[in-house]
C-alpha cells in the first residue's frame, strides 16, 4: 500500500471514530435528559375540579363552599344540572370530578341499573320528604279516592310510599325494603289513586292533586311551604342523607379530603340554614 493510501485510510478511520464518539455522546445526552425530566404522574393532586350540583338553592350553598375551598388552594367550578339523571352520567364519563345531590338508596339503584363506579365520600344534608296538600290540612281529611302524587324514580317512590304507610294511608307487604313500588301495596282502605310523576314535576302538579309526596328541595322550587306539609318522614336514623360522590378509586386523593372539608364547616352550615330555612338539615 502506498504512503498516500495509508494516509487516507488513517484519516477515514479517525473520522469514523469521531462520528462514533459523537453518536455515543449524543446517546448519553439523550439518556441524561430522559432521566432528568420527570414523567407525568397520574397521582399528582388536582388543584382545580368540577363539581356537579342541581340548580336552585344549592347554587348559593356551593358559592360559599367554593370560597372555603379557595382558602385551601382548591379551585371549584360548579356544573349545574336540572335533573337527577345527568350528574352521575357526567361523573362516570369523567366530565366532572365529583357531584353532590343524591342519597345512598338512589345511588345504589343507579349502580344496579347503570353500572356506575361511584362512591360516597362525605355527607352534606338531609331533606326529610313530606306529604303536601293545598286542599287539606291533615291526613284524616283526605277523601276516599284521593289522588296522591309520588316521585317515580325507584328510591324516592319507595321513600314516599313509606311515608304514606307511616300515616296509615296504605300498607305495604311485609319485608318490603326502601325500593317499594305501588305493586307492593297490600291495603288501601281509602282507595287512594297514586300517580307516579317525575320528582321535579310532582310538586308543581299540586294544584291538580289532592296531595303529593315531594322531596323538600323540589317543594321549595314548587313554591310549597311548611304550612302545606301535612306529614313528614322522621329525621332520626334517616337513610336518605345526601353526600358528595366521586369515581371509585379517587376517594383517598388529597383533593377529595379538601373538597369535603370545604363543605363540612360552620360557614357553609350557616349559608345552608339561611337558604333552606330549616327544611334541610346539615348531616355531618
Amino acid at each position: 500500500m502506498t504512503a498516500f493510501a495509508k494516509t487516507r485510510l488513517r484519516l477515514f478511520s479517525q473520522a469514523i471514530s469521531r462520528r462514533a464518539a459523537l453518536a455515543a455522546l449524543l446517546a448519553a445526552g439523550v439518556a441524561f435528559v430522559n432521566v432528568a425530566t420527570p414523567s407525568p404522574s397520574f397521582a399528582e393532586d388536582k388543584k382545580s375540579i368540577k363539581v356537579g350540583i342541581i340548580s336552585g338553592e344549592d347554587e348559593d350553598v356551593w358559592r360559599v363552599v367554593t370560597e372555603q375551598a379557595a382558602k385551601n388552594g382548591l379551585t371549584i367550578e360548579t356544573v349545574v344540572f336540572n335533573d337527577y339523571t345527568q350528574p352521575n352520567e357526567a361523573l362516570e364519563r369523567g366530565e366532572i370530578d365529583a357531584n353532590a345531590f343524591q342519597h345512598q338508596p338512589y345511588l345504589d339503584n343507579q349502580i344496579k341499573t347503570q353500572g356506575y363506579h361511584i362512591v360516597s365520600v362525605g355527607y352534606t344534608g338531609v331533606w326529610p320528604i313530606g306529604l303536601y296538600s293545598k286542599k287539606f290540612t291533615k291526613i284524616a281529611d283526605l277523601p276516599e279516592g284521593a289522588v296522591i302524587g309520588v316521585p317515580n324514580d325507584p328510591s324516592n317512590e319507595g321513600r314516599a310510599l313509606r311515608v304514606l304507610q307511616k300515616e296509615g294511608v296504605i300498607k305495604l307487604k311485609d319485608g318490603t325494603g326502601i325500593l317499594a313500588t305501588i305493586a307492593d301495596i297490600t291495603e288501601n282502605p281509602k282507595k287512594v289513586n297514586i300517580k307516579e310523576l317525575d320528582a321535579g314535576v310532582v310538586g308543581r302538579a299540586i294544584e291538580d292533586l289532592d296531595a303529593a309526596v315531594v322531596n323538600t328541595d323540589w317543594a321549595l322550587k314548587s313554591g310549597l311551604t311548611p304550612e302545606n306539609r301535612i306529614a313528614q318522614e322522621p329525621v332520626a336514623d334517616n337513610p336518605y342523607r345526601n353526600f358528595i360522590a366521586v369515581k371509585a378509586g379517587s376517594e383517598n386523593e388529597p383533593w377529595v379530603k379538601s373538597l369535603v372539608a370545604s363543605y363540612q364547616n360552620e360557614a357553609v352550615k350557616a349559608e345552608f340554614d339561611r337558604v333552606y330555612k330549616g327544611t334541610g338539615i346539615s348531616a355531618y
